[in-house]
């Protein structure tokens, strides 16, 4: 008999001033499990409410490759616990009826944070490329500069998203900050490790393509923005995932802080 499963519990405690909104942004397939469920776990345990976006309301699905087979293995995929994470998160009403990112009037300015998790397969193109999303995200970036209480995360492949966002000038939304995504190191190793059993497979654009740290640091002012090491509002790869969340959590509770 099939193991029952619950959706996270909200274990946060008190009341917060104002119950922080969080859309989650996914192509149909192909996203990382650890870097979306870690995340979304985090959120829902904080007492965040937590809706889904794909394309055409399609229930998203992360990269099999990753959860399971000797892949999940030889890939050093989602563990144990985050297999169970990611079971608790497909069963979710959430991600179950996603909302629909390419539907006319839609906008991300009801929602605080808006996270783009990343992902290797090329399914995830659906999303890095796309022109609609683009425009959610230069609409929406400005909205994130201080005073304001709005925020973008990504992780990984996801901050591909940001840099594909270009203003009328052609300029990234992400221009001007200091960000970081997956080094270039990182990538090259999973690349050659695994072509041998699995082809191109880590290669999101394919043999020969760009790593995602060059398609990052192209598209900043000066390529000493980008860091290797973690930094809060993006993150590198999954092994971030759990810290990311937590910054995440930490900045919209000092956004209610009374100084």
């Amino acid at each position: 008999m099939d193991e029952i499963l619950e959706e996270p519990q909200i274990t946060s405690s008190g009341t917060p001033v104002a119950t922080p909104k969080v859309l989650i942004m996914m192509a149909d397939y192909g996203h990382d499990p650890t870097e979306t469920a870690v995340p979304y776990t985090a959120f829902k345990n904080a007492g965040y409410q937590v809706e889904f976006a794909t394309e055409n309301r399609n229930q998203p699905q992360c990269d099999q490759k990753l959860l399971q087979g000797f892949t999940q293995k030889l890939l050093q995929g989602a563990k144990k616990e985050v297999v169970d994470l990611y079971k608790r998160m497909a069963i979710s009403e959430e991600m179950r009826h996603p909302v629909s990112w390419s539907d006319p009037g839609f906008s991300l300015d009801p929602y605080d944070l808006v996270f783009f998790p990343g992902g290797h397969d090329k399914g995830v193109k659906q999303i890095i490329e796309s022109p609609i999303v683009h425009k959610l995200v230069v609409d929406y970036f400005p909205k994130t500069k201080k005073p304001g209480k709005k925020v973008i995360g990504a992780i990984c492949h996801g901050v591909m998203v940001l840099a594909k966002s270009k203003d009328a000038n052609g300029r990234s939304v992400i221009r001007d900050c200091k960000t970081t995504a997956l080094p270039a190191k990182f990538e090259q190793a999973a690349y050659w490790g695994t072509r041998a059993i699995l082809g191109d497979y880590y290669k999101t654009y394919g043999h020969g393509s760009e790593d995602v740290e060059q398609s990052i640091k192209k598209v900043l002012a000066d390529p000493s923005q980008f860091k290797a090491s973690l930094n809060p509002g993006p993150a590198r790869y999954p092994g971030d995932a759990e810290l990311f969340a937590e910054e995440i959590i930490k900045l919209f509770e000092s956004f209610h802080k009374i100084v």
